[in-house]
């Protein structure tokens, strides 16, 4: 990933709290057929530097995965930035449109695994996560159990060891501070959710 000095991320706190944002990763991976992409939720331990997730077991990734390096791609927030909120470029014109954004690569290799106690954790676990926060969270419990294990025989878990992180935080750092608050103001106007999501995380920046 290209390294702009002002955009790169290494304090592991901030890194956790970017993946802790994202929702959905994807998972690439590079075998004898070329290379194979996976959109899946996933877990991650940040102290133990392990990323856990599940797929289909009909996905013809795990076959064609190979035994090299794989690559998990976690996008976090992203936004346009619009030349017009930069109050500069009122003096000269010279400004363009550019996109603000957070991302997380992971680099590693994958252990695939079909016990059934480990695929029930992780599918539970995942539940527990994306139902935080609801007024009656759904629980794997509320399903009925034949069912349940119906389900499990048709994934496949996978865990990536971590061996390598890449994070880039692009949040208009290597502008001055008058032009990052007009991307801040015009961000925070916008009303697409996600553009107000940006302007929150630049304003915690400053």
């Amino acid at each position: 990933m290209y390294p702009p000095a002002a955009f790169v991320v290494d304090d592991p706190a901030v890194i956790e709290a970017m993946v802790g944002r994202v929702r959905l990763g994807m998972l690439v991976t590079h075998g004898p057929g070329g290379l194979a992409v996976t959109h899946l939720p996933f877990l991650y331990d940040a102290a133990n530097r392990r990323l856990l997730g599940h797929m289909a077991r009909s996905n013809p990734q795990r076959a064609g995965a190979g035994d090299g390096e794989a690559l998990a791609i976690l996008p976090g927030p992203e936004a346009y930035v619009s030349p017009d909120w930069y109050p500069s470029k009122a003096d000269d014109g010279r400004q363009v449109p550019t996109w603000n954004y957070e991302t997380v690569h992971l680099h590693g290799t994958l252990e695939w695994f079909e016990d059934r106690g480990r695929l029930l954790d992780a599918v539970a676990r995942l539940s527990e996560r994306h139902e935080a926060g609801r007024p009656r969270p759904w629980s794997i419990a509320d399903a009925p159990a034949d069912y349940v294990e119906r389900l499990l025989r048709g994934i496949v878990g996978v865990e990536m060891r971590v061996t390598r992180i890449e994070a880039r935080r692009k949040l208009g750092q290597n502008k001055p501070e008058r032009d990052r608050a007009g991307v801040i103001e015009g961000l925070a106007m916008s009303p697409d959710p996600r553009d107000r999501l940006m302007a929150e995380l630049m304003q915690s920046e400053d």
